[in-house]
C-alpha cells in the first residue's frame, strides 16, 4: 500500500538553527521552494509513480497555519490532477499510531506525547478514537528546555555548540548534580493530568540570574555550575511528566479504560529520546505492570513516515478517506479525540510519592 506524504515541518529543519527557531513566514517560503523537490525525491526513492499511489495523506492539523496551507494546496492539486483519494491527517494522531508500524500493538493503549510543540496524555482506543486525559496548558517541555538552553548560552559551551537545546541540557546533566537547585513542581494542587512548564521556566530563569550574581558573570557567559543547573532542570521536568503520567495510569485502571494487567504506555515525540526521562518512565511502567514502548528515535520526531502510516491505518479501516477535497481546511489548533480531562480532575486521584521510581539506578 503506497501513499504520498507531506509534513508541515519537513522543509524547515535544515535551516531552523540559523533562525534559533521556526519563523512562520520563513517556514512558508521554504515549503514553497522545496515541496515539489521533496515529493519528487520521495517518489524516486520509493520507485513508484503517482499513478501507483493508493492515496495521498497530508497533515492538515494542528500546526503552523502558513506551512499547513502550503502542504494542503499542493496536495489538493496533486489529488485532483491524478484523481487519487485524499486522507487528511491529525498530526498528534500520527505520532500516537507510529508505534503500530514498529510493534504489533492492539488497542487500547495509553499515549504520552512529549515534544517541542506538544505535551499530552491520551488513550488510543482505535485508529481515530482517542480519549484526551490532559495536555499542557501553556508551553511544551521541549520548548522549555530549548529556552533554558538559550538562557544558559549553551551554544557557547565547548561540548554543546552543535547540539539542539534539549540535547545540550541532557548531555551536560549527565555529569551534573541535580541537588544544587531544587525547583517547586508545577500544579501540585491540581489532581489532573494537565501539564505546565512556563511557570517552571520562570523559576529556572530566576535561579540562573541568582547564580550569575553569585559568580559575578554577565548574561551570555557560561556559569561554572552550568552542568548542575542542567541536571536540576532535567530532573524537575522528568518528575512533572512522570507524576502526571502516573495519575493517568491510575485513572485508566480505576475506570477500566485499560486492562488492569499488561497495559501499555507508548511514549513518542522528540523529548521521548531523552534517556533520563525515558528511564524514569520505564521504571514507572515496571512498577505499575505496564509495558513501555517507544518508536525508534528517527520516528519520534516529526517525520513523513508517521503521516504515511496514519494514512495506511485510515485507509485499511475505511476512516476519513475522501474522494473530493472540497471544503477541506487546515486547522492550526485542533484537539485530539474526546476531551475527558474534567472526569480525570473530578476523580481527584492522589499520586503516591515517587521514591520507588529510582530511574538513576542501573
Amino acid at each position: 500500500m503506497k501513499l504520498a506524504v507531506f509534513l508541515e515541518k519537513h522543509c524547515t529543519v535544515r535551516r531552523m538553527f540559523i533562525y534559533s527557531g521556526i519563523i512562520p513566514v520563513v517556514a512558508q517560503q521554504l515549503h514553497r521552494e522545496n515541496i515539489e523537490q521533496v515529493v519528487q525525491e520521495a517518489l524516486r526513492a520509493s520507485g513508484v509513480s503517482v499513478a501507483e499511489l493508493a492515496a495521498v495523506a497530508t497533515t492538515v492539523k494542528p500546526g503552523l497555519a502558513l506551512s499547513l496551507g502550503v502542504g494542503l494546496q499542493y496536495s489538493r492539486s496533486l489529488v485532483n490532477r491524478h484523481q487519487k483519494p485524499f486522507i487528511p491527517i491529525h498530526h498528534m494522531e500520527a505520532h500516537a499510531l507510529t508505534i503500530r508500524l514498529t510493534h504489533h500493538l492492539e488497542f487500547p493503549f495509553l499515549v504520552l506525547l512529549i515534544s517541542g510543540g506538544h505535551c499530552l496524555l491520551a488513550v488510543a482506543q482505535g485508529v481515530s478514537n482517542f480519549l484526551l486525559l490532559g495536555q499542557s496548558i501553556d508551553i511544551a517541555p521541549g520548548d522549555m528546555l530549548d529556552k533554558v538552553a538559550r538562557r544558559l548560552s549553551l551554544k557557547k559551551h565547548p561540548e554543546c555548540h552543535s547540539m539542539a537545546g534539549g540535547k545540550a541540557i541532557e548531555h551536560l546533566a549527565q555529569t551534573g548534580s541535580q541537588e544544587l537547585l531544587t525547583f517547586r513542581l508545577p500544579m501540585q494542587h491540581y489532581r489532573n493530568c494537565n501539564f505546565s512548564f512556563s511557570g517552571l521556566q520562570n523559576l529556572v530563569n530566576n535561579a540562573i540570574v541568582q547564580k550569575e550574581k553569585e559568580e559575578g558573570v554577565q548574561e551570555g557567559e557560561i556559569l561554572s555550575c552550568v552542568k548542575d543547573v542542567a541536571a536540576a532542570v532535567q530532573h524537575v521536568v522528568a518528575v512533572h511528566i512522570i507524576q502526571r503520567t502516573y495519575r493517568a495510569m491510575l485513572f485508566c485502571i480505576k475506570n477500566s479504560i485499560l486492562p488492569s494487567k499488561n497495559a501499555t504506555l507508548v511514549v513518542s515525540g522528540g523529548v521521548a529520546s531523552n534517556q533520563y526521562i525515558r528511564k524514569g518512565l520505564q521504571n514507572l511502567a515496571d512498577a505499575n505492570d505496564f509495558a513501555l514502548l517507544c518508536p525508534p528515535p528517527r520516528l519520534c520526531t516529526d517525520n513523513g513516515v508517521m503521516i504515511a502510516w496514519n494514512g495506511i491505518e485510515r485507509l485499511r479501516a475505511g476512516l476519513g478517506v475522501l474522494h473530493s477535497t472540497d471544503g477541506i481546511r487546515y486547522e492550526p489548533r485542533a484537539p485530539l479525540g474526546i476531551d475527558i480531562s474534567r472526569r480525570v480532575e473530578e476523580d481527584s486521584i492522589k499520586v503516591p510519592k515517587l521514591k520507588k521510581i529510582r530511574w538513576l539506578a542501573s
